[in-house]
């Protein structure tokens, strides 16, 4: 119990603990509003409200945050030139995305003109869309990497005998593979759960815009996210 509350006080100073925490919030607040918008529109008003309340929060407390990308590309361009490029690419649109929500964030609180929200939402989401994409890519293309590796540690312990520390260190490599696999996996997840709640503002259709989709979506992104960052 006592390691539980010590990992969750770690998980809570990180900045992105915190999204997760507040990005929950707003998507079981969403689901919440949309099942009892019918049968009780009181209890509906306000978990509309705290779902509105919780989405402007992670954006006044994003402010800045487009500046990791140039962070990101310098610590990890890339281990060649399809994912240097896949890595530009991925970021540049995550920072359209994060810098234009600041706008967006303005714009509904009243700080500017509220006639820019929807063009500063419809920038940032394409952004964010773009960004994504790419990020998925990379992903997949690194975890079929992970799986030739493992693979190639495996056929080399089969064909030759190993002596017992060799066979551990193999081993430990292996389970380094999976463990990245693991992370990359939920790195997918939470990029196509948003990638849907993004589509849902560029080009706007029944399935991304319901709202058990954006609900889900949100969730699943928020959920993979907490996995990713929770301390080992």
């Amino acid at each position: 119990m006592t390691d539980t509350v010590d990992k969750l006080v770690i998980f809570l100073a990180k900045r992105d603990g915190i999204d997760k925490l507040v990005k929950t919030f707003q998507y079981v607040s969403k689901l919440v509003n949309w099942h009892v918008e019918a049968t009780n529109p009181d209890m509906s008003k306000r978990f509309k409200q705290w779902e509105v309340a919780s989405g402007l929060s992670r954006k006044a407390f994003r402010t800045g945050r487009f500046l990791t990308g140039f962070n990101a590309l310098r610590r990890n361009p890339g281990s060649n030139n399809t994912l240097r490029l896949l890595a530009v690419l991925s970021n540049a649109g995550e920072m359209v995305y994060f810098f234009f929500d600041h706008f967006l964030w303005l714009s509904r609180i009243g700080t500017i003109d509220a006639n820019l929200a929807k063009k500063m939402s419809y920038i940032s989401a394409f952004g964010e869309a773009v960004g994504y994409v790419f990020f998925i890519i990379a992903d997949f293309i690194l975890l079929q990497e992970g799986l030739k590796a493992e693979r190639k540690l495996k056929e080399g312990s089969k064909e030759k005998s190993s002596s017992s520390e060799e066979e551990k260190e193999n081993e430990k490599r292996i389970q380094k593979i999976r463990g990245d696999r693991i992370m990359r996996l939920m790195a997918v997840a939470a990029n196509v759960a948003d990638l849907i709640i993004a589509l849902a503002e560029i080009e706007p259709n029944p399935f991304c815009c319901h709202t058990v989709s954006l609900g889900i979506s949100g969730l699943v992104s928020a959920w993979a996210g907490w996995y990713r960052n929770w301390p080992s």
